[in-house]
C-alpha cells in the first residue's frame, strides 16, 4: 500500500502559527508522526507540502497509478478550490480530507469544503493525531468496508 500525504498553505508553520487552535506541534514532529507509522505499518507514505495551489493539483495528478489512497489537508484552499476538487476527481484514487482544527466551528466561510465532495473521509479537529487516523482508516477500515463491499 502506498499512501501520498499532500499538505497545503501554511502548514509547515505549525507550532508557530496561532497555536491556541493549531497546537504547538511543529510541522517536523507532523512529518516525523506519519513517517514513524508507514515504517511501523510497513505502509509505504510519501509527504508533501506546498503553498501554492497549482503544486498541489499537480501532485494529486501525479498519484494516478501510483497510490492506492491521498490524505490530504488543502488548508485555506479547502474553501475556495475547485481546482483541487477536480484533480482529486480525475484520479479517481480515494481521498481522505483532515483538518487539524475543528474547521465546522470556526469562521462561517470555513464551514464550505469543496474537497470533501471527492473524499471517502473527512476528520476535523483531532489535531495532527488526524493523520495518524486517515492513515489507519486506509489500512484498516477502508480496506475492509472495500471487502465487504466486494461481497455484497
Amino acid at each position: 500500500m502506498k499512501i501520498k500525504i499532500i499538505n497545503g498553505p501554511n502548514i509547515n508553520m505549525l507550532g508557530i502559527r496561532e497555536p491556541g487552535i493549531y497546537g504547538s506541534e511543529n510541522f517536523k514532529t507532523l512529518i516525523g508522526n506519519i513517517k514513524k507509522w508507514g515504517k511501523d505499518n510497513k505502509v509505504k507514505v510519501v509527504c508533501y507540502q506546498s503553498n501554492y495551489e497549482g503544486d498541489l493539483v499537480t501532485q494529486i495528478q501525479k498519484c494516478l497509478g501510483k497510490f492506492d489512497g491521498i490524505v490530504i489537508n488543502p488548508g485555506a484552499y479547502t474553501h475556495t478550490s475547485i481546482a483541487i476538487l477536480d484533480a482529486a476527481k480525475a484520479v479517481k484514487i480515494p481521498v481522505v480530507e483532515v483538518h487539524i482544527s475543528k474547521v465546522e466551528e470556526r469562521e462561517d466561510f470555513r464551514q464550505v469544503s469543496y474537497i470533501r465532495n471527492a473524499c471517502v473521509k473527512t476528520i476535523t479537529g483531532h489535531g495532527i493525531q488526524g493523520y495518524i487516523e486517515a492513515l489507519d482508516f486506509f489500512k484498516n477500515d477502508f480496506k475492509n468496508s472495500a471487502a465487504k463491499a466486494g461481497d455484497k
